[in-house]
């Protein structure tokens, strides 16, 4: 059995062996190149380490190696059924001018085949089936796991970000206290100053605090996505910052690969094509069934009396081989296989709109979040100018707030309109990264589990 992870990436860069056959190759959009940091970890590695630990990946997996072994249940119909027996046992007594203790054998054996059974392509059909649907599902759960990885990622980039921001913008009005409370201390300026000039600082108190509460959870989320015990590990810290790129969207294009492409949609097809060959399995008692058969018994001696027989013709001689065949036809159904058929139609019908359903809601989903992406990248852009000339203007503030030149009023006017706007593109650029996971996770351009297809009967 071959197994292995593509990501559905046209652009790739490298290669990582897993382990037992299983690789994976990472996209170079998803890679952000950050300044090293002791103790952080790259996106890069947290999907590797999702993939390789992820609780839910793993129990796919298993089920995977479940439906080979319900495969072979399939298969079964259509082999062989081989029984051998060796009836042994302890002769005591005088019997026939003897007498003691002998031991005796005989062996037997039988061997059963289908010559004709309609439920046989189908089952064989069901337990490939059987298969792919696992491997579907598998890539489903990589994809999810692997996408709640990459969000939490960008929330803990984004709050650390947004704490280191506000603590920024403490320290100056911190700095702008100090300064206000000399003023007031030589007497240039009066106590309402220094008090409005420290409050600002305060406040933002709770501000960093929730911050700092979003990153760990953030963190949190982050472990168990990779499959880290919090309780014994130190929580996973995010290596960058966030980044904005611009994307190129071809919607019409992307739509009809993201058809082809996505797991849960193939998973879904998949259930519709069970759900079918169950009905026809099941349908299957309609028809007639035909058997042929051997059996074979092997006695180490002759003239042995066979219990039961009426006439010497019928014991054995020696070692036999006899053949059978066997037709069966069900005559009067009752309703059983008339109902069992009725029910596995009913959920193929219903599997057949699910599909449907997913397959319709897809061209919808990319649109919304193509719109998004530009929407995001419209703030970004007027955010980027407007924190321009707010940064601008606060340090002209700055410079003539130490001399009086302007109010306290004025300078806290300025540091919350820029707190604001760097707070405000920040933002942007998070939205813009998440809408690029999820434009990422709706065309089906996550890690899929490769396998090779079982040939189709």
């Amino acid at each position: 059995m071959k197994r292995r992870f593509l990501f559905l990436g046209s652009a790739r860069f490298q290669k990582r062996a897993l382990g037992s056959g299983v690789r994976f190759v990472l996209p170079v959009f998803l890679l952000i190149c950050f300044v090293h940091r002791t103790g952080a970890i790259s996106l890069e590695r947290v999907l590797q380490t999702t993939l390789e630990n992820n609780p839910s990946i793993q129990e796919a997996k298993a089920g995977l190696e479940q439906a080979a072994g319900q495969r072979l249940v399939f298969r079964s119909v259509a082999w062989p059924h081989v029984e051998l027996g060796v009836p042994a046992g302890l002769q005591y007594g005088h019997r026939a001018g003897e007498s003691g203790v002998k031991g005796f054998a005989v062996g037997r054996g039988a061997l059963d085949q289908t010559l004709f059974n309609v439920a046989v392509p189908h089952s064989l059909r069901r337990g490939d089936v059987g298969i792919l649907i696992a491997q579907q599902q598998l890539n489903v759960a990589v994809v999810e796991q692997l996408h709640a990885a990459r969000l939490a990622f960008y929330a803990a980039l984004y709050n650390r970000s947004l704490e280191s921001i506000r603590k920024e913008q403490q320290q100056k009005l911190q700095e702008n206290a100090v300064t206000q409370k000399n003023r007031f201390e030589a007497g240039l300026a009066n106590r309402s100053a220094f008090t409005s000039a420290t409050i600002p600082a305060v406040e933002l108190e709770t501000q960093i605090a929730a911050a700092r509460r979003a990153y760990l959870d953030a963190q949190l989320q982050l472990a168990q996505a990779m499959g880290i015990d919090p309780a014994r590990k130190i929580l996973p810290g995010p290596d960058g910052e966030l980044d904005f790129v611009p994307m190129h969207v071809a919607l019409d294009a992307e739509t009809a690969a993201a058809l082809e492409r996505r797991a849960d949609v193939k998973l879904a097809r998949l259930f519709v094509r069970a759900a079918n060959e169950d009905e026809r399995i099941i349908a299957a008692d309609y028809y007639p069934e035909a058997t042929g058969g051997f059996r074979g018994e092997w006695v180490p001696v002759t003239g042995i009396h066979r219990q039961g027989s009426t006439s010497r013709t019928q014991d054995f001689i020696g070692s036999e081989i006899r053949e059978r065949a066997a037709y069966t036809w069900r005559v009067v159904d009752n309703g059983k296989v008339g109902g069992a058929v009725l029910k596995a139609r009913s959920a193929r019908e219903i599997n057949e709109l699910t599909c449907q359903k997913l397959e319709a809601n897809i061209p919808r989903e990319l649109a919304r979040i193509a719109n998004y992406l530009r929407t995001t990248e419209e703030r970004e852009r007027s955010l980027a100018s407007a924190t321009a000339a707010a940064e601008e203007s606060a340090r002209v503030v700055q410079e003539n707030v130490a001399s009086g030149l302007v109010s306290p009023l004025e300078y806290r006017i300025t540091q919350n309109g820029l707190l604001e706007t760097k707070s405000g593109l920040l933002d942007a650029t998070y939205q813009h990264n998440l809408a690029r996971a999820e434009w990422d996770r709706a065309r089906g351009r996550y890690f899929q589990f490769s396998y090779d297809t079982p040939p189709s009967r």
